[in-house]
């Protein structure tokens, strides 16, 4: 046996860190050298490079969809909160509320739901239980809301895992809608995949059952089709295109999903008259009850949706009732928001 002083980072975790978390945790419900980013690119004259990625020595997960805490480990010549620091960077980027580091002495935490650290010995390192009741805690979450924040994401052979980014926006969100918020906007950059993040909050929405009729609106054609056949295919069978000469208000009600151009449910800008308001209700009247709804999504929602007197703002307002998401890469802020 090699003195303790002199074993690298692997051999600590090895002989002391792994053994004092699988004591305790599934490890089923362990990840080791998960990578969080494929490394930052970087540009130097003609050339493209990237950056190492970061990695966490240990993520611990609640589930699939869930992590709930992130370990680092330092061989053991430093001290045992040497490496908390980067555990907490690496925490906030994937929205985890504990973090922890160890030179095989022992673990020292921090607790972001309550601002606590503390020092713990190896064999006091937390179980399932007691983090998952902290979580909730914290969260101010009960059961029924749990259940529903545990409905995992929709996963397949031809779809990727989220990305971090794309986690934290699912998980936020279902978490504020499980909790009553009624309005919601998705701030992400242009090519993040905000579709997609959009059809994993409403495939675990409608799989949990806190959801069951969904509009998604836009206000070009080729987004409509775009999401249609791409990032919500696995929801086809349910998803129905809005086309007010053909449908029929008795068999349109049989879908989950429901697509249009904003244009399609109101009267168009041109078109309207000193009481265009009162047309535009009059139109969605038609085929849908002002309860029919209880998710709206609205794309590029910085377009229109947030001036008081346009056509989205109308469709928002005759849906009152249910919880409404803006997707933007480009928030603006107004006197009406």
């Amino acid at each position: 046996m090699i003195d303790k002083k002199q074993m690298t980072e692997e051999d600590i975790k090895l002989r002391y860190i792994t053994p004092a978390i699988t004591a305790k945790w599934s490890v089923d419900h362990i990840t080791m050298e998960t990578k969080i980013t494929d490394g930052k690119i970087n540009l130097k004259g003609n050339l493209v490079f990237r950056e190492k990625p970061k990695k966490a020595d240990y993520i611990l997960y609640i589930n699939a969809n869930n992590p709930i805490a992130i370990v680092e480990a330092k061989d053991n010549n430093h001290t045992v909160s040497y490496g908390l620091q980067q555990a907490m960077t690496y925490a906030q980027m994937i929205d985890v509320p504990f973090a922890y580091s160890s030179n095989g002495d022992a673990f020292y935490e921090h607790d972001f739901l309550t601002g606590r650290e503390r020092l713990l010995a190896l064999a006091e390192f937390p179980p399932p239980d007691e983090l998952i009741a902290r979580y909730q805690a914290g969260k101010g979450l009960n059961d029924k809301q749990k259940d529903i924040i545990d409905q995992p994401y929709y996963t397949s052979q031809t779809t990727y895992a989220p990305r971090y980014y794309q986690c934290n926006a699912v998980n936020r969100a279902v978490d504020a809608i499980v909790k009553g918020q009624p309005r919601i906007l998705l701030v992400m950059a242009t090519a993040t995949g905000k579709t997609y993040t959009a059809f994993q909050i409403v495939y675990r929405l409608l799989k949990s059952g806190m959801k069951k009729k969904v509009l998604y609106l836009a206000d070009r054609n080729i987004l409509v089709n775009q999401s249609i056949l791409q990032d919500f295919a696995p929801l086809e069978k349910t998803i129905h295109k809005i086309n007010f000469a053909k449908d029929d208000p008795v068999t349109i009600t049989s879908h989950e999903v429901y697509f249009s151009l904003y244009q399609q449910l109101t009267d168009r800008e041109e078109d309207e008259s000193e009481n265009g308001e009162d047309e535009a209700v009059s139109r969605l009247a038609t085929l849908f009850q002002k309860d029919f709804f209880d998710l709206i999504i609205v794309d590029e929602c910085h377009r229109g949706s947030a001036k008081k007197d346009s056509n989205w703002r109308k469709i928002l307002d005759y849906f009152s009732s249910a919880t409404q998401i803006g997707m933007t890469a480009t928030p603006k802020e107004t006197k009406y928001i």
